[in-house]
């Protein structure tokens, strides 16, 4: 069994985190929707399975990334591609530190995803039979 770089376990730890902070979102929108604080409930319950759909697929690909999955890099990598475009959206109105914090992770783990050891460590198949993690 080869070690997996460090670089993939502060990949996955960064989509994790990611993935933490799209549910407390979620979770933000379904106490404004329970408070009565939104008159628009049923965009904000789009929003809540919105974010309860992100953060089930970024935890899925962490957790993919981590076992070696090459699939797993896709979502992950289009996410942080729209991560990039909000970032830049906000930064373009007001500059803070909460799209600074996006923008900055955003393009972390899109280079990390890029980085050769992190791409070796994750060109399996899920097919192929292999399993790094054994």
């Amino acid at each position: 069994m080869t070690p997996r770089p460090r670089l993939l376990a502060v990949t996955c730890v960064l989509v994790l985190l990611e993935s933490v902070v799209v549910a407390g979102l979620g979770v933000a929108f379904v106490v404004s929707l329970v408070r009565g604080a939104t008159a628009l409930a049923a965009p904000t319950a789009f929003l809540v399975a919105f974010c309860a759909g992100i953060a089930a697929l970024l935890a899925l690909a962490a957790r993919g990334l981590w076992a070696g999955r090459r699939w797993a890099r896709s979502p992950v990598m289009t996410w942080q591609v729209l991560l990039v475009v909000l970032a830049v959206g906000w930064l373009g109105q007001e500059v803070t530190a909460w799209a600074v914090a996006v923008l900055t992770v955003a393009v972390v783990v899109g280079v990390l995803l890029l980085v050769p050891s992190v791409v070796a460590a994750t060109a399996h198949r899920a097919t192929d039979g292999s399993d790094p993690a054994s």
